[in-house]
This record gives C-alpha cells, sequence and structure tokens, in this order.
C-alpha cells in the first residue's frame, strides 16, 4: 500500500532505482543536495504544486502515486524572526527539529493554561489577504499560476496543497494561491470532473473565508461550492458544500435553517450508496456536529445534545471501520463548542482537560481546542487562564489569532493589563481595537 512508506521514503526509493546521489537529484530539481537530504528524512515537506509536478517527472512517476505518501506537517517557527511565508513553504535543514519541538511547545503550553502565567508570544502573521478570491468571485479575473498548462494532474495535486495548507493554519500561503487553483480547475477535465475539483477547492475558500471573517465571501464561496458540488456528482463533496452553506447561514443569523440543512444533508448521504462505508461515516460525523454546534447557538439544548452524541456514534463507527481517529477528535472539538454555546463553561473545561491538543493531527485543529478553552474560560471569568489559552493557540498557528473572535477576547483582556503582562502586546499582534 501507498501508506507503508512515507514521502521522504518514496522519493528515496525512487532515486536509488535511478542510481543516483542525492547531489544528482539536487541538480535536477535546481535545489541543494542538504533539501533533498531533508525531504527523504521527511523534515522538510513539500507543498508547492510545481515542485511536485518536477518531482514527479524527474524520478519517473505521477503526481497522483506521489501524494498518496504521507509528508510531514508545514513547520511553523515560534521565534519572532521567522515566519510563514506565501513564497516559502518549505523548512531549512537547520529547522528540522521545530515539529517536534512545537509539539513539545504545545505540550507544555497545555499544562500551562492551568498554571500561572509564564510568559508571552511574539510571533508575527497578518491576516490572509482576499482581495484576489473577491475578484475571481465578483469579476472572474485571476491569473492561473505557472508556465505551463494545467493538467488533470496539477489540479488534484492543488487540491491536496490547498487542504494541506488549511490545515497547517498557512492561511496567507493559501489565500494567495487559491484562486489561481480554482481558475485552472474550471478549464480542466471533463464538465463533470472540472466541477467536483471547482467545488472542493471552493469548499477549502469557504473554510478560508470563514477563519478570516468575511461573512460576504463566506456566502458566495459557499454557494459556488454547492452549485458546482452538484454538477460534479460526488456525494462527499456534496455533503461538505452543504455543510459549507450551512456555515453561511449561521453566520447570518438563520440558526434554524443552518441546522436543518446539514442533519437533512446527512440523511441524504446515509441513501448515497455510491460513497464508500468509511467515508460517508466520517462525513456523516462532521454533519451531525456542525448541527449539533448550530442547535447549541440557538440555545436549543436537548437537540444539540441529542445531535452531538449522534455525532460521536457515527465518528466511532467511522473510526472502527477506517482505523483512524481523525473524526472522533473532530466531534470532541464540536463537543467542547456545544458546551460553551450552551453557557456550560465548567462542562467545557473538563471535556478539554481530557484532550491533548499535542495529539491533535493539524496546526488549525490545535489553536482551534486553545481558541474554544479561552472562549470558555472567559465565560467562566478567569483572565489568567484565558490569556494562557491564547498564548497557546498563538503557538500552535500565529495566523489564527487575527480571527475576529479572538480579537474580542483580546480587547475584552485589556481591562485586565496591569495584571496580565504581555496582554497588550498581544492585543496589538491580533489586531485588536485598543482604547
Amino acid at each position: 500500500m501507498a501508506g507503508d512508506i512515507t514521502f521522504g521514503e518514496f522519493i528515496a526509493k525512487l532515486r536509488g532505482r535511478k542510481g543516483w546521489y542525492q547531489r544528482d537529484l539536487a541538480a535536477e530539481v535546481d535545489r541543494t543536495e542538504d533539501w533533498v537530504s531533508g525531504v527523504e528524512r521527511d523534515v522538510i515537506p513539500v507543498r508547492k504544486v510545481e515542485m511536485l509536478s518536477l518531482l514527479a517527472r524527474v524520478l519517473g512517476t505521477t503526481l497522483e502515486e506521489l501524494l498518496a505518501h504521507p509528508q510531514p506537517a508545514a513547520v511553523v517557527s515560534s521565534s519572532p524572526r521567522r515566519k510563514v511565508s506565501s513564497a516559502r513553504l518549505t523548512a531549512s535543514p537547520a529547522e528540522e527539529d521545530d515539529e517536534v519541538r512545537r509539539r513539545e511547545l504545545l505540550a507544555a503550553a497545555a499544562a500551562a493554561v492551568f498554571g500561572p502565567v509564564v510568559g508571552t508570544q511574539s510571533a508575527q502573521a497578518s491576516p490572509a489577504p482576499l482581495a484576489p478570491l473577491e475578484d475571481l468571485v465578483l469579476y472572474g479575473t485571476v491569473a492561473i499560476p505557472g508556465q505551463r498548462e494545467p493538467s488533470v494532474e496539477t489540479v488534484r495535486a492543488s487540491i491536496v496543497t490547498a487542504r494541506q495548507e488549511f490545515r497547517a493554519a498557512c492561511y496567507d500561503a493559501l489565500a494567495e494561491a487559491l484562486p489561481g487553483w480554482i481558475a485552472a480547475a474550471q478549464s480542466v477535465g471533463s464538465p463533470e470532473e472540472a466541477a467536483r475539483s471547482v467545488a472542493a477547492l471552493y469548499n477549502v475558500a469557504v473554510r478560508l473565508c470563514i477563519k478570516v471573517g468575511e461573512d460576504g465571501l463566506v456566502a458566495v464561496t459557499s454557494d459556488r461550492a454547492l452549485t458546482a458540488a452538484r454538477a460534479g456528482g460526488d456525494g462527499l463533496i456534496t455533503a461538505e458544500a452543504q455543510r459549507m452553506v450551512s456555515s453561511a447561514w449561521r453566520r447570518q443569523g438563520h440558526l434554524s435553517r443552518a441546522t436543518d440543512i446539514v442533519v437533512r444533508a446527512a440523511h441524504d448521504l446515509q441513501r448515497d450508496d455510491t460513497v464508500p462505508e468509511a467515508a460517508r461515516l466520517a462525513a456523516q460525523g462532521d454533519l451531525y456536529a456542525t448541527a449539533a454546534y448550530t442547535a447549541a447557538k440557538m440555545g436549543d439544548r436537548s437537540y444539540a445534545h441529542v445531535l452531538i452524541n449522534e455525532a460521536a456514534d457515527t465518528a466511532r463507527a467511522a473510526g472502527r471501520t477506517s482505523g483512524q481517529l481523525d473524526g472522533i477528535q473532530g466531534v470532541a472539538l464540536h463537543h467542547l463548542s456545544v458546551h460553551y454555546e450552551l453557557g456550560d463553561s465548567g462542562q467545557a473545561i473538563e471535556l478539554a482537560r481530557t484532550i491533548n491538543p499535542a495529539a491533535l493531527p493539524t496546526a488549525e485543529r490545535q489553536a482551534r481546542f486553545f481558541i474554544d478553552v479561552a472562549r470558555a474560560f472567559d465565560q467562566w471569568g478567569k483572565p489568567e487562564q484565558t490569556f494562557r489559552a491564547l498564548l497557546a493557540a498563538e503557538q500552535a498557528a500565529p495566523q489564527e489569532i487575527h480571527r475576529g473572535a479572538v480579537r474580542g477576547l483580546a480587547a475584552g483582556l485589556l481591562r485586565h493589563d496591569r495584571s496580565l503582562p504581555g496582554v497588550r502586546e498581544f492585543a496589538v499582534r491580533a489586531g485588536a481595537q485598543l482604547s
């Protein structure tokens, strides 16, 4: 199976078949020997579609085969002198231990949430620029990236990369590249293939707009996602698009309609025998969890608990079928949000104590966990713990602190700035309004 070896091991295997040294492969792709060494040891991820295509070509394989092998998570440095760049998503050899160190810091940050304030973060990250995405959805004007004509393989690779960058919370890089990827997807393959690719990328675009707080674009991109998904005829992509449409309705205050959309989507998916069982169950778990969160925002306590329990049962069934824990972890994070929305901050914190954030698979989920913990502590009237949780979120994913929820929490904490050293500096980094 492809997943039996990692991306780096697969690269090394293909290089060995050609009888090349690392320096030979480095010359073929115009990189250093140290870079090739880092890739083969799985400490340097390769995210750019152009580089993935080049590696596939020179090593005599396909993009599809290359992308079937798992890569390390993107490196996110906690140093104030480094930041994630939209032009560079790979690490240098000197950064090879950053991912291990980052997870160790996350574990320490989780422990510190319940201990004394010991310091602040100084990571810098600017909000993701969405002007190119606006130009695409409003005017249809965007440049297709790269020098060559897009192909089915490069479009598939762009979908994988878009999802990876979202999970790694590399929102600035994603915002820059996503419009071009969507434009390329529109021109490749049969009408059904193009529609499925466009829908998959628009689903990522909706989630990006939610992170940035652009509600107008959330509505437009979710509509584009669902329209394309229905034309493409893929049950899973359609279900995800319906979940994005539900988020758009929720953000406009139509909570009952938003809940109904995802519950109906879960029921429709149940009847879709074209979708493999494990994937169907995982998607249904996500849909029920989203419905539970929205029902909690309505204040419908009993329905929220019914839905989150249904989500948990479905996610466990998916886990038994696939052996994966992602769905179970995702439902746990939604359950945390459900407790918060129902005003049960104490229960939210008790649940949070059972979750190991360093074990969460993506930077986005890790930061979301700490932000929800911060919201629960704020609701409970505990400013010190709120601040520590926000610092931990920044440690996990610096770009997450520009979310509206974080700015609101930071602004509220400013009245405690004398007793919380560093809170004013944090509020500045988050973009909160200072009085």
